[in-house]
C-alpha cells in the first residue's frame, strides 16, 4: 500500500462474516484509489499499515454507509480515523430518491449488484470469482460518486453540514455488546406468553446463545425466534413430544434436542420472570421530557419534508431526546447539549429554542 500514501482520496469498504459467526470478524477490505483496485486479505495478511492512512487528515477516506466499516475496523484492528467522506450520508443530505449503492449505481452507471453477495460468507476461503468481482464493484464507483455528490452539495449550500455528519464518523467508538440475559423480553410474542412459558422462553434464550458461542455461529442459526415461542408454549418433556408439537426441522431436534428438553425442564420449575423496570419505576420518560420530545418531533418531520430528506437527517431521534431531557433555554446551552453541531445550531438552533419555549 505503499502507493496508497501519496494520494489525497482513497476509496474503502469491508466484508465481514456476521451472518455465519457468533463472534464476527472482518473478512476482507476492499481498496479503490484512482485508476488502481485492491482487494486485502485480513484474515492472512498485516493491515496495521492501514492505519497510518486512516488517520492521516491529508487523506479523505470515501466510504458507502461508513458506520458499520469503522466500528468494525475500530474492533477488530484499533484503527483511528479522520477526514472521511459517506456517499451514503451525503446522498441522504441531498434528499436523493434511494441512498443505497445499488440503486445509486444502477441509476448512474447501469451497473447491477448481486444481491446474493451481501448474505455470502466472506469468512470462507478461497473467495471465488463472483465474490471478488462483487467486493471490487462496492468501492470502483466511490471516486466518481463523492464528486458527484461533493458539486452538488456545495451548490446547494449543504457541504459544512455534510462535513459536520462526516466529522462524527471519526469518533465512533465499539461498543462490546455481551449477552443480555433479559434480552428474551424482545423476542416476538414474548409479552403474550404466560409467566411459566416466560421461564421456559428465558432458558431457551439462555441455552440458545451459550449453545451459538461454542460453536461460533450467530443465535438464529442453532434455532429461530418462531422455534422457540413454539417450544415455550407446547412445552415438550420427550423427543417425541418435541418433534410431534413444537414442529422443530428434524436436524434441530437432532442436534439440540437434549439441550432444549433440558430448557423446557429448567423453565418449568424455574420463578416466573418478572420485567425489568427502568430506573425512574415506570419504565416511561417524565412526561414533560416526553411532551417536550413530541413536539420536537413534530417540528422535525415538518422541517424534514420541507427539504424533502428523512426525519433523522435534520436531527435523529437520540439527538432530540438528549435536547427534551435537558431542555436548554438558550443557543449556548443547547450547544451543551452535545446534540448539534455547529451548522445545526445555527441551521435548527432557534426553532428547537421555539418549540422548547412553549414548556416554560
Amino acid at each position: 500500500m505503499a502507493a496508497a500514501r501519496t494520494e489525497s482520496t482513497i476509496a474503502f469498504d469491508t466484508e465481514s462474516n456476521s451472518l455465519f459467526a457468533y463472534y464476527p470478524r472482518i473478512c476482507l477490505i476492499q481498496v479503490s484509489l484512482p485508476g488502481a483496485d485492491y482487494l486485502i486479505d485480513p484474515l492472512v495478511a498485516d493491515v496495521d499499515p492501514l492505519d497510518e492512512i486512516f488517520a492521516d487528515p491529508a487523506c479523505q477516506k470515501i466510504f458507502h454507509a461508513a458506520e458499520n466499516d469503522i466500528l468494525g475496523l475500530k474492533r477488530d484492528f484499533g484503527f483511528t480515523f479522520t477526514n472521511i467522506y459517506d456517499t451514503m450520508l451525503a446522498a441522504r443530505i441531498l434528499g436523493w430518491q434511494h441512498a443505497g449503492l445499488a440503486a445509486i449505481l444502477e441509476n448512474l452507471h447501469g451497473v447491477t449488484l448481486d444481491k446474493k453477495m451481501q448474505r455470502t460468507d466472506w469468512g470462507r476461503r478461497p473467495l471465488d470469482a463472483q465474490q471478488l468481482a462483487y467486493a471490487q464493484l462496492d468501492t470502483y464507483f466511490l471516486h466518481d460518486l463523492k464528486d458527484r455528490q461533493e458539486a452538488e452539495l456545495r451548490e446547494r449550500g449543504r457541504w459544512q453540514e455534510a462535513l459536520e455528519n462526516f466529522n462524527r464518523l471519526s469518533e465512533l467508538e465499539y461498543q462490546n455488546k455481551e449477552f443480555d440475559p433479559e434480552g428474551y423480553w424482545s423476542v416476538p410474542g414474548a409479552r403474550d406468553l404466560s409467566p411459566q412459558e416466560l421461564a421456559i422462553l428465558r432458558e431457551l434464550y439462555i441455552f440458545r446463545d451459550q449453545q451459538a458461542s461454542r460453536e461460533d455461529r450467530p443465535p438464529f442459526k442453532i434455532f429461530d425466534n418462531r422455534a422457540m415461542t413454539r417450544v415455550a408454549t407446547t412445552q415438550p418433556s420427550t423427543p417425541a413430544e418435541l418433534d410431534k408439537k413444537s414442529a422443530l426441522a428434524p436436524s434441530v431436534a437432532r442436534r439440540y434436542g437434549s439441550g432444549i428438553l433440558s430448557a423446557v425442564k429448567r423453565g418449568k420449575h424455574a420463578p416466573p420472570p418478572v420485567y425489568r423496570r427502568t430506573s425512574n419505576g415506570n419504565g416511561r420518560p417524565d412526561p414533560k421530557v416526553t411532551a417536550r420530545f413530541d413536539a420536537l418531533r413534530k417540528w422535525r418531520t415538518e422541517r424534514a419534508q420541507q427539504r424533502g430528506v428523512d426525519p433523522d437527517v435534520v436531527l435523529t431521534n437520540d439527538q432530540l431526546m438528549s435536547i427534551a431531557r435537558q431542555s436548554p433555554a438558550d443557543l449556548d446551552e443547547l450547544a451543551n447539549t452535545g446534540a448539534m453541531g455547529a451548522w445545526k445550531l445555527q441551521e435548527y438552533g432557534p426553532d428547537v429554542l421555539g418549540v422548547l419555549a412553549r414548556f416554560e
